[in-house]
């Protein structure tokens, strides 16, 4: 009863710092693929977004990298706006004297990644907004009261290396160490036991997870 209790508690300790951290990253949003920007370049119309338009040319693609004319590639890859901002001014300011610059996200892109093990809704979640370990958590509507909650484990999309969380600090303390920006494909698993092997009890879900995405995706 008490563990159940406990559970409960930290689930809704999870879902009130989700909140506040949706709200502060309403200025701090970190960008990822798919975003979609109006990007204004005061007094030269050839390199803004047409005005009314309803899409734009720049988008964020899945490697992270906007183009633009003049100045080839930028990577938003863990910049916030106003930093993109920064750097496009930054490298405009070569070819244009003390360019002036405003970014808008037109439309959010979204990251989709993985929670799995002793998590209440094990599966594949698209995040929008904010991209964090805490935000894929509570999609998942936060732990089973057997999970290991200072260790949490990551996976990069593409590697097989085990990264170890301790979302707990996060919990009771509000360390942010544990609340890294999740990428594409990224995974969290949660045991009960402490460890994690990788080809035993993440690779089957991943696999499992996988192929149920691309049915969805060519049924849509």
């Amino acid at each position: 009863m008490r563990k159940t209790i406990l559970a409960l508690g930290l689930a809704a300790s999870l879902s009130a710092f989700s909140l506040t951290a949706n709200a502060q990253n309403t200025t701090d949003y970190i960008m990822c693929p798919g975003d979609v920007l109006q990007v204004i370049v005061y007094g030269h119309e050839d390199l803004s977004t047409p005005a009314n338009a309803s899409n734009s040319p720049y988008v964020v693609r899945p490697d992270g990298k906007v183009s633009f004319p003049l100045i080839g590639d930028v990577d938003v890859t863990g910049k916030t706006v106003a930093q993109f901002r920064e750097e496009l001014a930054s490298r405009f300011s070569q070819y244009l004297v003390t360019p002036s610059i405003s970014v808008n996200v037109m439309k959010l892109g979204t990251t989709r990644v993985y929670v799995l093990g002793e998590i209440k809704r094990p599966g594949l979640y698209e995040l929008e907004k904010s991209h964090k370990v805490i935000d894929a958590l509570a999609k998942a509507e936060g732990f089973t009261e057997k999970a290991a909650k200072k260790n949490v484990f990551l996976v990069r999309a593409g590697s097989t290396e085990v990264e170890k969380l301790n979302v707990n600090n996060f919990l009771t303390k509000a360390d942010q160490k544990a609340n890294v920006v999740l990428n594409e494909g990224d995974c969290l698993y949660l045991t009960s036991n402490h460890k994690v092997i990788f080809s035993r009890d993440i690779m089957p879900f991943l696999s499992a997870a996988y192929y149920v995405s691309e049915i969805k995706n060519d049924n849509d």
